[in-house]
C-alpha cells in the first residue's frame, strides 16, 4: 500500500513542509534514511542511478551524493547538524545546480500505532524565490517516486 504525500508550500514564507506516513517502525523508516546502501535504494526518481561519495548521518557529519540520468549528472551535499537516532535529523542541503542557495531541513520520524511511522520533513530556504524555485524544480514527482520506492524498500 501507498500512502499519500502532502507537500506544503504556503504562500509569502519561504518553507516548504512534506509528512508521508510510512507501514513499517520508527527504527526501520530511520535506518533507511541513515545508511548509504539503503539510500541508494530510494532516494530520488525511479529510473536515476545514484553514487555516494560520502554519507556521514552523525552530529556534524557530512554528504555529498549525485544523480545521474542518462547524460545528466546532479549533484547534492549538505552537513549533518544533528542526528537523534529514530527521532530527528537536521541537516543543510544544496543542489549544486543551484549555487549559493542553501536550505536548513528537518526531519522527525514519529512511532504510530501498529508499528507505523510519521516522518515530517521542513525545509526552510534563504529566500522566497529560492523556495519557489525548488516547487518549480519539479520536486514533488522526484519526492513521490523517492518515498514510493522507500515503500517497497521497507515491504522487503
Amino acid at each position: 500500500m501507498s500512502n499519500a504525500t502532502t507537500i506544503s508550500a504556503p504562500a509569502g514564507v519561504p518553507f516548504i513542509e512534506i509528512t508521508r506516513e510510512f507501514d513499517a517502525p520508527v527504527e526501520a523508516v530511520y535506518r533507511a534514511h541513515v545508511e548509504p546502501d539503503l539510500i541508494k535504494q530510494w532516494l530520488g526518481p525511479r529510473g536515476y542511478e545514484m553514487t555516494i561519495d560520502r554519507y556521514d548521518v552523525s552530529s556534524g557529519g557530512g554528504y555529498a551524493y549525485t544523480h545521474v540520468n542518462g547524460d545528466e549528472a546532479y549533484r547534492f551535499r549538505g552537513v549533518f547538524h544533528t542526528a537523534r537516532e529514530n527521532e530527528l535529523i537536521i541537516q543543510t542541503f544544496e543542489f549544486e545546480g543551484f549555487p549559493d542557495t542553501v536550505s536548513i531541513e528537518s526531519m522527525t520520524f514519529e512511532a504510530l500505532e501498529g508499528g507505523r511511522t510519521r516522518l515530517t520533513g521542513r525545509s526552510v530556504y534563504p529566500t522566497q524565490e529560492a523556495r519557489d524555485g525548488m516547487v518549480d524544480s519539479g520536486m514533488e514527482s522526484g519526492v513521490n517516486d523517492g518515498y514510493e520506492r522507500l515503500d517497497e524498500l521497507l515491504a522487503g
